[in-house]
């Protein structure tokens, strides 16, 4: 027999078999899910629900805290509480969600809550600053030590309280710049709240000459104040010799305002001063040097 023949035999016969074995694969297969389309049915109606009840989970939990941050403003709480309650709230119901939607596909849940619980040990222990901030997010909601839009001071920065969050707290500075502090470097140290009373008091210190009639000056002193029609009359505003420094006679101004004109006020009060001192002619010292020169 010619070689081309018996090449073309085995040739035929490779091809053959290989469509053969395709079509025992292909048949086994079809055999296969002929023989588990109940359990197939059953695994795909299991992941469509879990899908399904992760999306309605995930919208509800948008509901219900949306809906909770409603209640909350229309009981006039303060805007701290209320993003902090409503971010804790949206969370514990996705938690909630995932855990339900892992049942459906057939997740062993106690054992993936222990999972949970022993992931949760190991990443507490890892961060425990953020643990940390995460309770003092909690004790300042609790304790209540500024609100949304108060002026504080705290951690080594000030400014207008934007929001308490889970793990930090937002200011808003006066000259417009975005700080966030970790909760737990607010409660480590002193707050300063200068809005949660309703009046300030004005310091200001003003330096004459050891020449001034200070009977004078006292008297000009609180004419200007008065002037102000900022300035309270109650408590009194006080004018008085404080301190007899190296190059001048220091007095204290000290009137009282409502809180929102402190600056204006004090600004204000400034200019009129030394207006008035000028016109009276009293003098202000301030650091001078006389030079003498040898010929």
């Amino acid at each position: 027999m010619p070689e081309s023949n018996i090449t073309s035999e085995k040739a035929t016969e490779l091809i053959t078999g290989t469509v053969d074995s395709s079509l025992s694969v292909v048949g086994d297969s079809l055999e296969w899910v002929t023989n588990n389309q109940g359990l197939l049915i059953e695994y795909g109606m299991n992941i469509a629900a879990a899908i399904l009840t992760l999306a309605i989970g995930l919208f509800a939990a948008r509901l219900i805290s949306g809906g909770f941050h409603k209640v909350l403003t229309k009981r006039k709480l303060d805007n701290t509480v209320i993003d902090f309650a409503t971010g804790m709230v949206r969370y514990v119901v996705i938690a909630f969600v995932v855990i339900a939607a892992l049942s459906r596909i057939g997740v062993q849940t106690t054992s993936f809550i222990a999972l949970i619980g022993a992931a949760g040990l190991a990443v507490g222990l890892a961060l425990q600053g953020s643990l940390s901030n995460f309770a003092s997010g909690i004790l300042i909601v609790i304790l209540r030590p500024f609100k949304a839009g108060e002026y504080i001071e705290a951690a080594g920065t000030a400014g207008s309280v934007a929001s308490v969050q889970i793990f930090a707290t937002t200011l808003t500075t006066p000259d417009n710049k975005f700080v966030v502090v970790p909760n737990s470097a607010i409660l480590s140290g002193n707050i300063v709240n200068y809005s949660r009373m309703p009046t300030r008091r004005i310091d200001l210190i003003i330096g004459v000459s050891y020449g001034a009639d200070l009977a004078k000056t006292k008297a000009l002193l609180e004419r200007v104040v008065k002037a102000n029609s900022d300035v309270l009359e109650t408590p009194a505003p006080l004018v008085a010799v404080a301190e007899l420094g190296d190059s001048s006679v220091n007095l204290v101004v000290r009137p009282w305002v409502n809180c929102a004109d402190y600056w204006k006020v004090r600004f204000a009060l400034m200019e009129a001063i030394k207006n008035g001192l000028d016109e009276e002619g009293i003098e202000i010292p301030f650091p001078q040097m006389d030079v003498h020169m040898d010929k």
